[in-house]
């Protein structure tokens, strides 16, 4: 068998064993380098003009799981899971354009002339936008990078569940996040203690159009 092959016979399988688990063992832990490799996994999906929004908040502290149980409707694997990951959008993202690109100019990916003016154009247009589509994008690529985490972690053998229902106000207050990020979503990260149902899909004829559209 090629290593193509088998590279692609076992995303298949990631893919398809992922299910949503909301049942954990809750004396199972995961070592902070552990969850750190899931999130270097994780940070290399894309974005916006690769202005990379997102920013975590890893929740282990026992403490600061039960604050947040209730804000998140008493959802047990807040506690259960072996640590709970808040997903928040940058809505200023493009202030970190300059950072980017000098990293980008040190690992040779582009001269000093081109990054500036690559920061600049990034900054200039993203500044100028509206606030909604700001949010809309930090919302989309805060998507992204979720996927790619719950990826990152079912290849590893760990179950995870992302998680909208929670008090956004709440939230934010909990953690003192300011009006300049928004919480995208919770992602309990653990292993399952009951493995997670199979769901159904619609066939991809029903989902999938070519060249045109028909509602």
């Amino acid at each position: 068998m090629s290593a193509e092959l088998k590279v692609e016979q076992e995303f298949g399988k990631v893919i398809r064993d992922r299910h949503s688990v909301r049942k954990y063992d809750p004396s199972w832990t995961i070592s902070d380098a552990e969850i750190k490799e899931i999130l270097e996994e994780a940070i290399l999906a894309p974005s916006s003009s690769n202005l990379q929004p997102w920013r975590f908040i890893v929740i282990t502290d026992p403490d600061v799981k039960a604050q947040l149980l209730p804000i998140a409707h008493n959802q047990a694997q807040i506690t259960e899971s072996s640590a709970t990951i808040a997903v928040l959008g940058d809505l200023e993202a493009y202030r970190n354009a300059e950072t980017i690109y000098q990293y980008a100019e040190a690992a040779g990916y582009v001269t000093a002339e081109i990054g500036a003016a690559m920061a600049k154009r990034s900054y200039d247009g993203y500044s100028g936008m509206p606030a909604e589509r700001l949010k809309d994008i930090a919302l989309i690529d805060g998507g992204l990078i979720s996927m790619q985490l719950m990826l990152a972690a079912k290849a590893r053998g760990y179950d995870t569940v992302p998680m909208g229902g929670f008090v956004h106000d709440s939230f934010k207050e909990l953690f003192g996040i300011t009006e300049r990020y928004v919480p995208v979503m919770l992602i309990a990260l653990g292993k399952a203690e009951v493995e997670g149902r199979p769901t159904a899909r619609l066939p991809l004829e029903a989902v999938t159009h070519w060249n045109a559209f028909q509602a």
